[in-house]
């Protein structure tokens, strides 16, 4: 009996980048369209990997570094004598998000507030009218599946990372959450 080599097809397409934004990889496949028999030369690789560099638009979202308060703050907004020009925005609905805290810097254990940070915590971040920067969001509120960045407004040194499970339009957080500034 003759030895049949291995045949294998042409690659496919490389797939898209794993990272949308930064570092990752990509893959692409072939198939077999003979196998081998009788000792003949066996399949080479039907997989290969390389890295890749994700350039999304929406990455310079995820380079923004959201700065948050306790909710207990939300009071001070709606005072109409420190902030008049904020009374006409009010009309707007707030919008949440909802993170994994990935990271938490060691200082945030020193407040009150900040010590319910916690590593794997989920934490609901409300986007206020009186928040909303350019482009109706807040900045630093991240993209979904994505580590970004945050940092506590009024306590040095505690910040750290989430990943963004989910945005909710028009809500409001629970009582004892956390507000973009």
């Amino acid at each position: 009996l003759a030895a049949i080599h291995c045949v294998v097809g042409p690659w496919g397409p490389w797939s898209e980048c794993s990272s949308p934004c930064g570092v990752g990889s990509q893959d692409r496949t072939r198939q077999v369209t003979v196998p081998p028999r009788n000792g003949g030369t066996p399949c080479p690789d039907l997989k290969q990997r390389r890295g890749c560099f994700g350039e999304n638009p929406a990455c310079d979202a995820a380079k923004e570094v959201a700065k948050i308060l306790p909710d207990s703050f939300k009071r001070d907004f709606k005072d109409p004598w420190r902030r008049p020009h904020m009374l006409l925005k009010e009309k707007q609905p707030s919008y949440c998000v909802y993170f994994r805290l990935k990271q938490v810097g060691a200082a945030c254990r020193l407040h009150v507030w900040s010590s319910q940070l916690m590593r794997e915590r989920r934490v609901c971040v409300e986007c206020r009218p009186d928040a909303v920067g350019s482009g109706a969001r807040c900045k630093g509120d991240g993209l979904e599946g994505a580590r970004t960045f945050w940092t506590a407004t009024s306590i040095a040194g505690c910040q750290g990372s989430w990943i963004q499970e989910s945005l909710q339009e028009t809500c409001v957080c629970p009582s004892l959450s956390l507000i973009f500034v």
